[in-house]
């Protein structure tokens, strides 16, 4: 019986040297966790920003080439992006659409793709995506696409 008590009394003096975790190593564990999933998080949503600059510089080379399609078809080109989607009532002659939906015809961020006649630089037309911003001008993700 005497050696029951001892054992007790040395079992709890160990575990009161073994104490859990005190409140400041939790809350410092806490933060480090945190600043790591906001590390992660900012370079999983840059890569998705540059993922929609590759997807609209791939749609603006796209309505490019639908673009050129409906002007085989048609001898002309189309007044505006519309004349993809449904066909033209005026000058329709040849026309073989839908060469597009209404939703290519929008940049990844929603915008519509900008269409111009006669184009920028000489060129027949030019079609631009205003990048995530929406506006002329920018720089990176906010940097205007222009068709080439």
């Amino acid at each position: 019986m005497h050696n029951i008590r001892r054992n007790r009394i040395a079992t709890s003096a160990l575990a009161r040297q073994q104490g859990g975790f005190t409140l400041i190593e939790i809350i410092l564990v806490v933060m480090l966790i945190g600043a790591i999933v906001a590390f992660a998080a900012s370079r999983i949503l840059g890569g998705s920003d540059r993922a929609k600059v590759n997807l609209a510089k791939a749609q603006v080379q796209t309505t490019v080439d639908k673009i050129e399609q409906f002007k085989a078809d048609t001898g002309h080109l189309p007044a505006k992006l519309d004349d993809l989607v449904t066909a033209p009532t005026a000058n329709g002659t040849g026309w073989l659409g839908p060469y597009a939906k209404t939703n290519d015809l929008k940049d990844p961020w929603g915008h519509d793709l900008l269409y111009q006649v006669p184009g920028q630089n000489g060129k027949p037309f030019t079609v631009t995506s205003l990048g995530r911003d929406g506006v002329p001008g920018g720089s990176s993700v906010d940097a205007d696409l222009v068709s080439e």
